[in-house]
Formats: structure tokens, C-alpha cells, sequence
């Protein structure tokens, strides 16, 4: 059941078998290949539900892409465009792939850094050098950002700006209003299972927990 006026973003990190070795944590969210269809079936036809995937996993193509077209959905694929070519990772040519095949090519940086820790020099990789690079791979511009960890704080909202993001994805979990410039994300956990998947779609938050989570993202958003 939609919820009117709001929209879910899901992220996606890895699926199926993994290709390398994996970050400590990672694991919490990476699916199997019928989790991830559970997903999808439930998202097709919902206009109210958007998908997006980080960390530009070589899964993106070989699993997911084709499962996307089957069913008629689109995404945006936040890309690690200083890891391209890295065993696991995406290639080049699997970025123009994605594009070729109707889905959006955002940043989300260049070396998967904690944008909360990264000094200047960094800050140009990550949010200069990075949408060029993907902007010469795709011919398109590049202006959206996956925050990496979900980590922000005023400081790196007020960089995002300063570097032109048009549009800030976050790990916050929730709803979000679909315009809004700073967006809640909520990740895809390996233990989900129908129920899971139901609950984030459909369910309205109690008012406490919606207090609480509106109350975290104001705290990130001042911190600092």
C-alpha cells in the first residue's frame, strides 16, 4: 500500500556469491539472489519505491541488472569510482552498461573514505575527481551522492553544497519526501525475509519511532 506524499529508497549492497573479500560488518547486508527477488517482486508496479545501490559491487550487472529489466524497474547504481576495476568491483564497461540499459549513474565518492574523516586533498577525490570520472564514462552529468556509511554531519552537508550536489542520499532508514535535497535510505539486511520486506514498504511508523528517527537526523545535521 503506498503512503501518500512519501517514498522508500532501498539500498543495495552486494548479491549472491561474493567476489572478494568483504569489509568487516558488509556481510549485514549483503542478500542472496532470492532475497533480492523477494524485493523486487514487491516493488514492481510501486510507484512510491525507489531503488538505489552502493559500493558499485560486480553483482550490480551480473545479478541484478538483468532481474531489474525482467521486471521493468529502473535504479540508480551510486558508484566507487576509484575502485573501478578492482577485483569485485564494477568495471568501466559495466558503468556504461548500466547506463546503455536505462538506469542512473550517481557518485558515492572515490575510495569508499568516511566523508566525516577526509581532509581536503580527500574531499577533491571524493567529490571533484569522482563525478568527473563518472561523468566521462556515462556522458552524463554527475551531481548525486550515496553519503558513504551513511556518515554526515553540518560540515560535510555544507561541502556537499559547496561541491554542487543537486541531491544527498543517506543510511537514516525511514520515508522520505520525494524532492527533498538531504534523502532517508533504508538498507537491505541479510536476514530479510517477507515480513521484513513488508514491513519497510507498508507500515506507518508509530509516532515515537518516527520522533526518534526525525531526532537522530537532526542531531547528524547540526553536529560537528
Amino acid at each position: 500500500m503506498a503512503r501518500v506524499g512519501t517514498v522508500t529508497n532501498l539500498t543495495v549492497h552486494g548479491i549472491g556469491p561474493t567476489e572478494r573479500e568483504l569489509d568487516p560488518g558488509e556481510d549485514a547486508t549483503w542478500v542472496s539472489i532470492e532475497q533480492f527477488e523477494l524485493v523486487l517482486d514487491a516493488v514492481v508496479g510501486r510507484d512510491d519505491v525507489r531503488v538505489t545501490f552502493d559500493d558499485g559491487n560486480a553483482s550490480d550487472v551480473a545479478i541484478a541488472l538483468p532481474r531489474l529489466l525482467d521486471r521493468g524497474l529502473t535504479a540508480e547504481f551510486f558508484v566507487l569510482a576509484g575502485l573501478l576495476g578492482r577485483p569485485g568491483r564494477l568495471t568501466e564497461d559495466d558503468v556504461r552498461r548500466l547506463v546503455t540499459a536505462g538506469m542512473r549513474i550517481s557518485s558515492h565518492g572515490w575510495a569508499h573514505r568516511d566523508w566525516r574523516r577526509i581532509d581536503d586533498r580527500q574531499a577533491e577525490e571524493e567529490l571533484a575527481q569522482a563525478h568527473h570520472r563518472l561523468a566521462e564514462l556515462t556522458g552524463q552529468p554527475v551531481s548525486r551522492v550515496a553519503i558513504p556509511f551513511g556518515s554526515y554531519d553540518r560540515h560535510v552537508l555544507r561541502r556537499l553544497r559547496k561541491a554542487g550536489v543537486t541531491r544527498a542520499y543517506t543510511s537514516d532508514g525511514g520515508r522520505a519526501v520525494p524532492g527533498s535535497w538531504l534523502q532517508a535510505r533504508t538498507s537491505l539486511v541479510c536476514g530479510l525475509d517477507a515480513d521484513w520486506t513488508r514491513q519497510v514498504l507498508d507500515e506507518t511508523p508509530s509516532p515515537v519511532v518516527w520522533a526518534r528517527k526525525l531526532t537522530g537526523r537532526v542531531v547528524k545535521r547540526v553536529r560537528g
